[in-house]
């Protein structure tokens, strides 16, 4: 069975959602919709304090090439655009909004009848997609009409679909899989004709059996189109791990996946992609799952943007009285919160509850140069070293010893047997490095 060869790690799966189909989740009173819950520069406002708006206007665009445009999740009354604490701990320019009835724009079509064929051109498709706000959904949240723009002198291949969901807790993508299997298929066939290629593969982990027999029973209606069951190894789903796993190809050090003629998008993009192309729809709800060794009710929850995860934890029972920590995204690679009142946003894959008992981190003790997180790291680095030299703030080292490879994985943290905070500490000196790269050009 296909997969990555170097590094990776088994994490245990605690897949305890899985079979829960998804939920529409009530509105709340208020949301607070971020002007930056993409890469790339913040989107700007379009409207005031005070503007009544409807579900699905626009509310805010993306000047910028890589930006993306930003659309109201509900119907009500702008009280402020001032800024809130987003699921990172940083405080982010938002749009407030009271809830009221909840009046969608005119243009969207909001019926669930499916709707196969797409007469648009490859570059009206991308114009839609740029138009209505869709980024990459897997949690990197890159604007997508960036990813089908093919630059010149390129050519793109395969359309490589990531429905590895290789994080443990997380199933959304698994149901969407399930749940939206035609929408996907028709999502996959929009942007092979954007790109211009005859030849998609969508990567699903072992463990989703149920999603490989479905979608590999609906591929047969749709030219081009294959379904490739992988070996379950975390992080399949990393961009040039699934490249090395279903087409066999290496993307070089520094470079982007279309240089070797690929481009990979998320499961949950695709529908977007489907929802926004075929329905006129703005990405303004995405499924969430809440869930936890002790949450009552695991859940995959269709949330609007904007949501307080205090609402998505209350609709899956409640805050659990021994949790110790609530992490936004999943256990390896997702950011603990400061505030449970962080909006969700375009990126939010999961909100996760762990008891007191698995949240406190083991003694920290001195490196004892096993070389498990050499062994392990998928992107053939050395985690030990590049912690060290951001620790002792040596960044033009870091730079060298190609610190920008690194996918953030955290495979390396995981395996350490003496606790060391290696991913914490090549996140900043990446963060650094990446500053004095942008300084540079």
């Amino acid at each position: 069975m296909k997969t990555f060869k170097t590094g990776g790690v088994h994490p245990p799966e605690k897949k305890f959602s899985e079979n829960q189909p998804i939920e529409v989740l009530p509105l709340p009173e208020t949301v607070s919709i971020p002007l930056s819950q993409h890469l790339g520069a913040p989107a700007v406002p379009v409207i005031n304090k005070g503007d009544k708006v409807k579900t699905g206007q626009l509310i805010a665009k993306g000047e910028s090439f890589i930006s993306a445009n930003i659309h109201s999740s509900v119907t009500g009354t702008v009280t402020k655009i001032d800024d809130v604490i987003d699921a990172s701990g940083y405080r982010k320019k938002a749009v407030i909004i009271k809830v009221e009835e909840d009046q969608w724009d005119e243009s969207i079509d909001t019926s669930d009848t499916l709707k196969k064929d797409c007469d648009l051109t490859s570059e009206d498709i991308v114009k839609k997609v740029n138009q209505m706000g869709i980024v990459g959904m897997g949690g990197a949240a890159f604007p997508s009409h960036v990813k089908l723009s093919v630059p010149k002198g390129k050519k793109a291949e395969y359309l490589l679909i990531n429905g590895a969901e290789c994080e443990p807790y997380l199933t959304s993508d698994h149901r969407l899989m399930l749940e939206k299997g035609e929408e996907l298929m028709v999502g996959i066939t929009i942007k092979m004709k954007a790109l211009g290629v005859n030849k998609s593969v969508i990567g699903i982990e072992k463990n989703k059996p149920d999603a490989i027999e479905y979608l590999c029973e609906l591929a047969k209606e749709y030219e081009g189109i294959t379904v490739e069951p992988l070996k379950v190894k975390y992080p399949q789903g990393g961009e040039k791990q699934l490249i090395k796993a279903l087409v066999n190809r290496e993307v070089p050090s520094g470079k982007l996946p279309i240089e070797v003629g690929c481009i990979v998008h998320n499961v949950g993009t695709t529908f977007a992609v489907y929802e926004a192309v075929q329905k006129n729809k703005p990405l303004i709800e995405r499924v969430v799952t809440v869930t936890g060794i002790n949450i009552e009710k695991p859940s995959n929850l269709l949330a609007r943007i904007g949501t307080p995860v205090s609402a998505i934890i209350e609709a899956a029972g409640g805050i659990p009285s021994n949790t110790g920590k609530v992490v936004s995204g999943g256990p390896m690679m997702g950011k603990a919160l400061s505030n449970f009142e962080a909006p969700v946003t375009k990126g939010t894959s999961g909100i996760l509850v762990f008891p007191k008992e698995a949240s406190q981190r083991v003694t920290q003790l001195n490196c004892i140069r096993c070389a498990k997180c050499v062994n392990t790291c998928p992107m053939t680095l050395e985690p030990y070293l590049l912690a060290l030299l951001s620790d002792k703030k040596r960044y033009e080292m870091c730079e060298n010893n190609m610190i920008m490879d690194c996918i953030e994985c955290g495979s390396c943290h995981y395996v350490c047997p003496s606790g060391r905070p290696l991913l914490d500490n090549i996140r900043v000196g990446k963060a650094k490095v990446g500053q004095v790269i942008r300084e540079r050009k």
